[in-house]
């Protein structure tokens, strides 16, 4: 089951909400209010710490935006985008596949920190407006922020903000917007997806730990350009750096795993002749008769030759064992109409994308309504397993 929950739509994409979002949510805004506090003395705690909310959530509305510019750029290129996720260090956009091209690539990446630079630039210059000229607001920034009222403090703080996060994602470190900008390069130049992001993932695991290194020498009193010094800053920067690290790597396995995949039928690799039970026996039956003594987790559900549905082992666990024998396979399994299914000839890759979207472990290989085969995660597994010792 995915994490978190969803909010609503927008131009036909899913927004999401992840779990991890509520915290940084409550972190951002009990540090904000910190900050805002110091910076009008004057204001009391519903002031500051309203306004500390209302910037907190207004930066997630630009995260959302700065994602929304890649969905759309990526659904014009005819890539399909099944939703966006707001989670702990963002947003990301679940575009089910590669680009098409570089040049697709490219602009996907792009737009994104356009986005977010238009934004703040924007939100600073309407504040500028209210301040007097430039010259006077760089040489006593204190002051002119002081005499500022709630909502242009919150707007100076997020324009900020926003030049920040797309001065940041322009950074050549994959899977940023960045590093994707130089796999697009990269890609055009050697007009080979994975050479390219084998080296732009190769870039970015060196910005990685670039920032991790610099993270640890803040944290022990170094005192770096932009970043500052301290532990909580360090921590941080070290914090981020490790998540890049594992971003890259494991972008990088997906698009060697596509590849492998890509143009292999679901066929190949399908069971075809998959242990079915019928609806009517009892969970005890199914237990007994089939998990105990072939040990797999899933089953395909068939009555008179039909799909009717799948049953798995987690199924069997949402019932109390005093219960196995009163219940039926029937009332406990996914209905065939709920169930994604996969057909002979599909890409592998598309197949997998399917589990994954969709977070099972089997999906059940359909040809002209029939029942032909079950294709599970682990299937996967071993045929890559396979075909990599082969190749090596």
């Amino acid at each position: 089951m995915r994490s978190g929950f969803r909010i609503g739509s927008l131009f036909d994409i899913e927004i999401r909400l992840d779990w991890s979002w509520l915290f940084i949510l409550f972190l951002m805004t009990w540090n904000l209010a910190s900050v805002f506090g110091q910076l009008h003395g004057d204001w009391g705690n519903v002031l500051r710490w309203g306004t500390a909310f209302a910037a907190a959530l207004l930066f997630f509305a630009s995260v959302l935006a700065h994602e929304l510019a890649h969905s759309v750029v990526a659904r014009m290129r005819g890539l399909p985008v099944r939703s966006i996720t707001l989670f702990f260090f963002g947003g990301v956009s679940n575009i089910k596949r590669e680009p098409e091209s570089p040049q697709a690539e490219f602009w996907m990446a792009i737009w994104g920190p356009l986005t977010s630079l238009l934004i703040g630039f924007a939100l600073v210059w309407l504040v500028h407006l209210g301040l007097g000229p430039i010259s006077q607001t760089l040489a006593n920034p204190g002051q002119s922020i002081a005499r500022l009222g709630p909502l242009p403090t919150l707007l100076l703080w997020l324009g900020s903000t926003n030049v920040t996060l797309g001065i940041f994602n322009l950074i050549p470190g994959f899977p940023l917007d960045g590093g994707r900008i130089l796999r697009s390069i990269l890609w055009a130049a050697t007009d080979n997806l994975r050479r390219a992001t084998r080296w732009a993932a190769g870039v970015g695991q060196a910005i990685a730990w670039l920032m991790i290194l610099g993270g640890v020498a803040m944290i022990f009193g170094a005192q770096i350009p932009f970043f500052g010094t301290g532990f909580g800053n360090g921590l941080w920067l070290a914090f981020i750096g490790w998540f890049l690290h594992s971003a890259s790597q494991q972008s990088y396995r997906r698009v060697v795993i596509q590849d492998m995949l890509e143009g292999v039928p679901v066929r190949r690799m399908m069971r075809s002749d998959p242990v079915t039970v019928p609806s009517r026996i009892s969970i005890q039956e199914l237990v007994d008769d089939h998990m105990m003594r072939n040990g797999d987790h899933s089953y395909a559900v068939v009555d008179n030759g039909k799909l009717v549905g799948m049953v798995t082992l987690q199924d069997v666990r949402s019932v109390p064992r005093g219960n196995w024998n009163a219940r039926t396979v029937d009332q406990i399994m996914t209905s065939a109409g709920e169930l994604s299914s996969a057909s002979p000839d599909e890409d592998a890759s598309e197949a997998l994308m399917t589990l994954a979207r969709r977070d099972v472990r089997q999906l059940p290989v359909l040809e002209g309504g029939k029942l032909v085969g079950v294709l599970a995660r682990r299937d996967i597994v071993r045929w890559l397993q396979l075909n990599s010792e082969l190749s090596s």
